[in-house]
């Protein structure tokens, strides 16, 4: 029995395991949940996301778990680990509530300036989403703060009260407070969130320099205003999870899935929620990292296709990459600059708007397009018989014979075959074909988008795409994952087990972990190495107060260091990992030879004649990695196929066998094309292709020469 004080952290027992662990992932069309126990068992489940009530979905699917493995909540002895879409649902769908920013005086309009900068200089017709506060919620303070830290002229606290009424009576609940050059200094910004909180108690506070204490006062006033408009959602709802988790009688604390692939307790992620904002597709990479692991892939591509986007993400030596900013609701057409940009920590993927609820349509030029709009699980596809009109990804793969219409979801989840048929039909009589025709033209037109948004993002980290072996997951990723793999080259797809439930899994092999990020412009011939390293230990001190509270204990937590620089006179910096002992012995030589080790492997140069500048520190403080112990082992026996299924993805395949993947035995290879189906996805193997089960349990399909 493990200890009371253990399990009220939340702390992962390093003894053995006799217990249950439980992970919960809300995506925005299903919930997912994985009930492990300590000896690699397994149970598995998922169910509609419930938009208006998340808590519904979660517990519900939780439930199903539970009742799988015919145990009770007080089995959950282990970690209970949550992501969820719930930030990012709140940003796009504009669910927040009345916010306001604070800036200094004659900055008020940085939120619509932006950063001055087109995405597209030869597009008039280029939009950006509205900001999260509009322009009668932005208030200034006559009030400045120096570049190098030293004020100039200090905040009026009865101003900064004044203001607070007034944003009271303009209805706001919850401010985000960005004043200039706070990320050197933020004493200013501290003064006005004593003065706000004095004048307006239940207001809620985001500060830029503690959110994001970075240069470029735009991207830090998105992120802060992000932050402060989803804190009063994110901050209730953590505290409702817990409660009803200790209701039903689990004991621990849940841990929460933050964007960088770690987690952290509640306490952190309520009070900085924009770090939550890509927590889901986080957590598949973690997965998938924990698969190039056990499988000894040096690299590996993951593709997680879920029922509203699909993600790609490159894993090098067995670790997802971690980017320091990223962006939130890009409006046209996903391009890059046309979204909210965030300055946090997150793993390094692209995501795009095709998924398995994905909307099929006919474009003003008469072409076929799919998403991004997405049909997700109210009213969802058309075959689920929800409401839904419009065609979608899922529809068609109904109409092409690659999903069973009495079987998905087990047989719980019946499908409508005729509907699919009928909503593909009127869209292939637009284009002058049967429903057939039309809805092969959606498998390969939403295949065809995820091949080109897998090779813009290798190409754009000067990686080398083709011959990748693809670990592919999620409910929709394993029906289309090998026609991706040929589009992309791969020469190998590995389906894990619990496929499209691998970003649930992925919490549960996802180490505790916060990364922190201070701004600190200098040239590095003059750093000020004792005033940096006091820098970085105040870093480490907020890092090991989060690692604490997430149940690591001060012992096991590791440090990572790495310093963003550039040469004087650019704009953008390269962030280059350093050892401790750099900074712990001032050693300038050696910063500036990692720092030009990632530059040359970005640009293939590097300009030895140039003085390089240290602009940002990063420190990434986590807990051990957890060991999850392996599932028992596929089926002993050689399968046969249960049934056959006339499959139109390809002109000319005739009837196709269909296998139970339960009943595949370890090392059993079968030719397709073939379908394989397991509860909750479906495993289709292509013509060219060779399956076989890896002693892992996943199965391995390779391209035939």
């Amino acid at each position: 029995m493990v200890p009371d004080d253990v399990q009220s952290a939340g702390l992962r027992p390093v003894t053995a395991r006799t217990g249950y662990a439980l992970a919960v992932d809300i995506g925005g069309t299903f919930t997912d949940v994985v009930l492990r126990h300590g000896n690699g068992l397994a149970f598995t489940d998922k169910t509609l996301t419930t938009h208006q009530n998340l808590l519904e979905g979660f517990f519900r699917a939780v439930d199903l778990a539970l009742s799988r493995a015919g145990v009770g909540a007080e089995a959950v002895t282990e970690v209970t680990v949550h992501a969820t879409t719930l930030v990012t649902n709140a940003v796009i769908e504009r669910r927040g509530p009345p916010t306001a920013l604070l800036a200094t005086g004659g900055f008020r309009d940085v939120l619509r300036i932006r950063n001055e900068h087109r995405y597209d200089m030869f597009d008039p017709q280029i939009e950006f989403p509205d900001p999260l506060v509009p322009d009668t919620l932005v208030f200034t303070l006559d009030e400045r703060m120096l570049a190098d830290g030293s004020v100039a002229k200090p905040v009026d606290a009865a101003e900064a009260e004044a203001v607070a009424r007034d944003m009271q009576a303009a209805g706001v609940q919850a401010v985000g407070i960005c004043l200039l050059n706070a990320y050197r200094n933020g004493a200013h910004e501290r003064a006005a969130r004593e003065a706000i909180q004095r004048a307006a108690p239940g207001m809620a506070v985001t500060l830029s320099s503690e959110v994001s204490p970075q240069i470029r006062e735009y991207p830090r006033a998105s992120t802060t205003v992000m932050n402060a408009y989803t804190q009063p959602i994110v901050a209730p709802y953590l505290e409702a999870l817990s409660a009803e988790l200790r209701r039903r009688g689990f004991r621990n604390r849940p841990l929460i899935m933050l964007s960088n692939g770690g987690v952290v307790g509640t306490t952190v992620a309520g009070g900085f929620p924009v770090r939550m904002i890509e927590s889901g597709p986080a957590a598949g990479a973690l997965a998938a990292a924990h698969f190039a692991e056990v499988m000894s892939f040096e690299k590996l591509l993951s593709f997680d296709m879920g029922g509203t986007t699909a993600k790609a993400c490159l894993i090098l030596d067995r670790r997802p990459l971690v980017a320091g900013e990223f962006e939130v609701d890009r409006r046209y057409r996903f391009k890059p600059g046309s979204g909210f940009p965030i300055t946090i920590p997150a793993v390094d993927m692209i995501e795009i708007g095709a998924g398995g609820g994905s909307i099929a349509r006919i474009d003003n030029l008469g072409l076929l397009k799919v998403g991004p709009r997405s049909a997700g699980s109210e009213p969802g596809p058309v075959c689920y018989g929800r409401g839904g009109t419009q065609p979608t990804v899922t529809d068609a793969d109904v109409v092409l014979g690659l999903l069973d219409t009495e079987r998905f979801l087990g047989g719980d989840m019946k499908l409508d075959r005729a509907g699919a048929e009928a909503a593909l039909g009127a869209l292939g009589e637009r284009l002058g074909v049967d429903a057939v025709a039309a809805a092969r033209g959606v498998f390969e037109v939403v295949c065809e988008q995820m091949a080109g948004a897998a090779r813009a993002h290798a190409t754009d980290r000067g990686l080398d795409w083709r011959g990748l072996p693809m670990l592919a997951f999620g409910g929709a990723g394993p029906v289309h994952a090998c026609r991706v793999a040929e589009l992309l080259e791969c020469s190998q797809v590995v389906f894990p087990p619990m496929a499209s439930v691998l970003s649930a899994f992925g919490t549960l092999v996802s180490p505790v972990r916060l990364d922190l990020v201070r701004s600190a412009l200098s040239p590095l011939a003059t750093l000020d190495w004792d005033a940096t390293r006091a820098l970085v230990e105040s870093m480490a001190e907020e890092g090991r107060a989060a690692l604490a509270e997430a149940g690591v204990k001060a012992t096991d937590a590791t440090l990572e260091l790495a310093v963003d620089c550039r040469y004087r006179g650019q704009q953008n910096e390269v962030t280059a990992d350093l050892p401790l002992s750099v900074l712990e012995a001032g050693d300038a030589a050696a910063l500036r030879q990692a720092f030009e080790v990632a530059y040359q492997a970005l640009y293939g140069i590097t300009l030895p004649d140039v003085p390089v500048e240290v602009v940002t520190w990063r420190l990434a403080a986590r807990g051990p990695i957890p060991q999850a112990s392996r599932a028992p082992a596929a089926g002993g026996s050689t399968a046969s196929p249960r049934t056959q299924r006339r499959v139109a993805v390809e002109p000319g395949v005739p009837l196709v066998p269909v296998y139970d993947r339960a009943a595949l035995a370890v090392g059993q290879r079968i030719a397709g094309p073939v379908i394989i189906e397991e509860r909750e996805t479906t495993l289709v193997v292509l013509r060219g292709w060779v399956a076989s089960v890896h002693p892992t349990g996943a199965l391995v399909a390779e391209r035939e020469a």
